[in-house]
């Protein structure tokens, strides 16, 4: 485990470096956050009235809030880096050093994202303040129990995305997967709430990571309640336990496959 706790920390070094590269990034970030402030000021005429539930304040609120899952966990690496690795023949190095491949990716990935989260959350709870104002449902109280689902929401995510990359070992390319992912999150899962979709659709989209990733842990900033909150916390367990058992079943076969090959 030190192994891996120095890796996230050497990571986490390297990212302080390049700080002004990240704020580049939040153009975008700004740019749909001001969109749908727009849209959602636009929609509720009268800021009194509520939508499935919602009042204005807290939809954008959950708008802000789950775009900083999107955008802070993003990473080049569990996109990109593994496939390549895979394609290239170079996995086989990492597979002789001296740890576990796939948790040497996951403390890389959080050592990459830390920096970024923290910088995401200070820019969109600044905007929330400024265009939406103070969420008066939120109460410091309950922040650990919302902390615990947002951290074990990105482990789902990071578990997701190597699964995908994984499969490199057996198609081509898996950027096509890993577009659609990233649109189902986006579309589905940042920019409106499981409640503004058909009831027929909604026991759907709770089933999927949709509601573990961001809906989950934004509904509970916005309106906790502890029956909500072991809801979330089991489907993220049951995820994650399903997640690491393909995972581990992939990756022996990958290796597997890459030796007999001669990798």
């Amino acid at each position: 485990m030190r192994k891996y706790l120095f890796i996230y920390k050497t990571t986490l070094m390297e990212n302080l470096q390049y700080i002004v590269n990240i704020f580049l990034s939040f153009i975008t970030f700004v740019l749909i956050i001001f969109i749908f402030l727009n849209l959602w000021q636009y929609i509720y005429s009268d800021s009194s009235n509520l939508i499935e539930g919602y009042s204005m304040t807290q939809m954008i609120w959950y708008v802000i809030l789950t775009e900083i899952m999107w955008f802070g966990n993003r990473n080049g690496l569990l996109t990109n880096q593994i496939s390549s690795d895979i394609k290239s023949g170079s996995i086989a190095y990492g597979l002789n050093k001296p740890y576990n491949y796939l948790y040497y990716t996951i403390a890389k990935h959080f050592g990459d994202v830390t920096i970024k989260l923290f910088l995401y959350l200070f820019v969109g709870i600044l905007m929330g303040l400024l265009f939406a104002g103070k969420l008066s449902s939120f109460q410091f109280q309950y922040l650990p129990f919302i902390a615990i689902t947002f951290i074990l929401g990105l482990f789902v995510n990071a578990l997701i995305r190597i699964i995908i990359s994984i499969s490199s070992f057996w198609i081509e390319d898996a950027k096509p997967i890993h577009w659609m992912y990233d649109k189902l999150i986006l579309v589905i899962g940042t920019l409106f709430p499981v409640e503004m979709f058909p009831i027929w659709l909604q026991p759907v989209i709770k089933c999927s990571p949709i509601f573990v990733i961001t809906y989950g842990p934004a509904k509970l900033i916005i309106d906790f309640s502890m029956e909500m909150f072991l809801q979330v916390v089991f489907a993220q367990i049951v995820y994650i336990v399903i997640a690491v058992t393909i995972l581990t079943l992939l990756y022996q076969r990958g290796v597997k496959r890459l030796n007999v090959n001669g990798g």
